[in-house]
């Protein structure tokens, strides 16, 4: 792992669609001072309000991260923050024209292969790293999550999840090397099981969807008018056996850093991809 603190040598955009929101978006990832850490802005707003990307400006976890602050929110911001973590940014100005980062093929690696074009910046200013002294346990029963992090002189994220399904069975994924983040967890993409699509779509939610940027589990029998119902209500033509989603259990990510800390969100963003992958490579 690097000593020394990072950013990127030079602005990168990418264009697309909000999962979420369905809006057309442009994200533009800026190089950032020492101890900058992780931000946000709206720059569609007035003001051009900035959104830290601290675990207490967490308001929402239902499908997606939510991050409010100074009157601005940002949505679905996994993928980037784990992009960043991935490849040991340390410092970004994450530039946004709408609520939501664009979604791509559903994984990190676009941005990944967008910040790799552009080089690293080494800085002047050593990393912080946090340093577990003792165990730390969460436990929540209602959401069947339970997350423990151990005290180890070495890097090592371990995820399993189990959805009770007899078409997706017991997922593990381990990541014992950042450097390996993306070769073996950036191109893990998002999915959702069949008999989950209609509520998301009658919360509001997956409106940018497509079967460009995420899979569906068929996890029961579907017939044809089915298929023909659930795609009217999506506005999308639903073909057999792949579609669109939004990955699950994205709440434990954020119990897991107020256990930790303020300063270990390197670390819980980094254990949501790690479940993502058990979830969508196996």
């Amino acid at each position: 792992m690097r000593i020394k603190q990072h950013t990127i040598k030079k602005a990168v955009s990418l264009s697309g669609t909000g999962l979420h929101s369905g809006k057309a978006v442009t994200m533009t990832i800026m190089p950032a001072p020492n101890n900058h850490g992780y931000k946000f802005q709206r720059i569609d707003l007035d003001g051009y309000p900035i959104i830290d990307a601290l675990v207490e400006n967490v308001v929402d976890t239902n499908r997606c991260t939510v991050l409010e602050q100074n009157g601005a929110r940002v949505q679905m911001v996994e993928h980037i923050l784990a992009a960043l973590v991935g490849l040991q940014v340390d410092n970004a100005l994450i530039q946004l024209d709408a609520e939501e980062p664009p979604i791509m093929d559903g994984s990190a690696i676009d941005y990944v292969n967008a910040i790799e074009s552009v080089g690293y910046e080494e800085q002047t200013s050593l990393r912080n790293f946090y340093e577990l002294h003792h165990a730390v346990h969460f436990r929540n029963d209602d959401a069947s999550i339970e997350l423990a992090a151990l005290p180890l002189n070495d890097y090592r994220l371990t995820a399993m999840v189990d959805f009770n399904s007899s078409i997706l069975h017991s997922q593990h994924a381990q990541l014992h090397d950042i450097d390996h983040f993306k070769k073996e967890i950036a191109s893990a993409r998002t999915f959702v099981f069949w008999h989950e699509l209609e509520a998301l779509a009658d919360e509001g939610l997956i409106k940018g969807g497509s079967i460009k940027n995420a899979l569906v589990v068929v996890d029961k029998p579907i017939s044809e008018e089915e298929i023909k119902r659930v795609s009217l209500k999506l506005g999308c033509v639903l073909p057999r056996g792949i579609a669109f989603g939004e990955a699950r259990r994205r709440a434990c990510t954020h119990p897991a850093k107020r256990a930790i800390g303020r300063d270990a969100n390197r670390f819980g963003t980094g254990c949501a991809e790690v479940c993502r992958a058990g979830q969508a490579q196996r």
